[in-house]
């Protein structure tokens, strides 16, 4: 132990670094530092400054949504879906937890010379299936070609456009003390279907990731007409991670069920053998959502009655109470605040 470090304290986490690490892409603690610090500032505007997945602003005769994701997962092709079809989700989805309908999406490729041309048309076609079975075009994109040796395969970027109807307002920073915190369904199928696949844990079949596109399902928390507050769908960093912005970006704490929060038995079995907690592991295909507590039953039961809603649970509520910290009240009736991740649990995950 230093000399400087009193007795009895842990020594801070080193958090400023000279180089970037895996872990500033991880949507944990570093990925946020690094926004704040080094984006934000240099970005500054009020659009920006809310921080959210996308960008709402308006535009002569509609209020529009935007926003951008890169795609690095590997295997590019796992249980349940592809680099391609993740890529065309994860954009729909940014722009439906604003309310978003949705319309247009651009795709980018860089592309590792040497790659196998099957590899690129199955990509292809699997973003081309995606968008047409979510409603929305690819419209515009772009392929650059880097060396062998200086890329991995296949990197994919992809934009979309959406309109957010009138009247529509969710944000980070709406979540209210008395709020109800809603889950779509089990955590975890993502993050661990491409764990699975990479270990070769021989449980491929049995876990699968849950990539779907999520506009259908806010469409239906839509036209039930309710006090709906924050929609966010947790990607990177699992739900630990998006809980964790929620409570900051809105000043209120956040207490949780964990005997409410539904996992999967082979994600909670994979999570037990590899040491992961299953809230901090990375979904595609789910969203929390949080409402006015009287809205509450009325959300879930617009959630499922809706394919991607049918596991949809209330997991906790918000409080006034220890601002920007998450706590989790344990099934044997104690309490622990929920850690915000830190760097990359799970690297190359999306």
């Amino acid at each position: 132990m230093s000399s400087e470090t009193p007795f009895g304290t842990c020594p801070a986490p080193i958090l400023d670094h000279e180089r970037i690490l895996l872990g500033h892409g991880s949507g944990g603690l570093l990925s946020a530092q690094l926004v704040e610090r080094l984006f934000r500032p240099a970005f500054d505007n009020p659009i920006l400054d809310r921080l959210d997945d996308q960008a709402v602003f308006d535009s002569p005769g509609a209020r529009l949504a935007f926003t951008t994701d890169s795609y690095v997962v590997t295997p590019l092709f796992f249980p349940g879906g592809d680099i391609g079809r993740l890529a065309v989700h994860g954009t729909i989805n940014d722009l439906a937890m604003s309310g978003a309908r949705p319309v247009y999406l651009s795709c980018g490729f860089i592309v590792e010379e040497g790659l196998p041309s099957e590899t690129l048309r199955r990509v292809v076609a699997s973003m081309r299936e995606a968008a047409l079975e979510a409603g929305v075009r690819i419209v515009t994109g772009d392929t650059k070609v880097v060396g062998k040796g200086s890329g991995d395969q296949l990197f994919v970027n992809t934009s979309g456009i959406g309109v957010v109807p009138p009247g529509v307002e969710l944000s980070a920073d709406r979540a209210r003390p008395g709020d109800a915190v809603l889950l779509s369904g089990t955590v975890g199928d993502h993050g661990m279907a491409i764990v699975a696949t990479r270990q070769s844990l021989g449980l491929e079949g049995t876990i699968v990731s849950d990539t779907a596109a999520l506009h259908g399902l806010v469409g239906r928390l839509l036209e039930a007409k309710l006090a709906l507050h924050v929609l966010r769908d947790p990607t990177r960093g699992g739900v630990a991670a998006t809980w964790h912005e929620i409570a900051k970006s809105s000043g209120v704490g956040i207490e949780v069920d964990e005997a409410a929060v539904p996992v999967g038995d082979a994600v909670r079995g994979a999570c037990e053998i590899l040491g992961f907690d299953p809230l901090h592991v990375a979904n595609e295909g789910k969203l929390v959502a949080f409402v006015a507590a009287e809205d509450a039953e009325a959300a879930l039961q617009a959630m499922r009655a809706h394919p991607l809603g049918g596991g949809a649970a209330r997991v906790g509520t918000v409080t006034a109470e220890h601002p920007g910290l998450v706590v989790i009240r344990t099934s044997i009736g104690g309490s622990r605040v929920l850690e915000q991740p830190y760097g990359e649990l799970l690297p190359r995950i999306c």
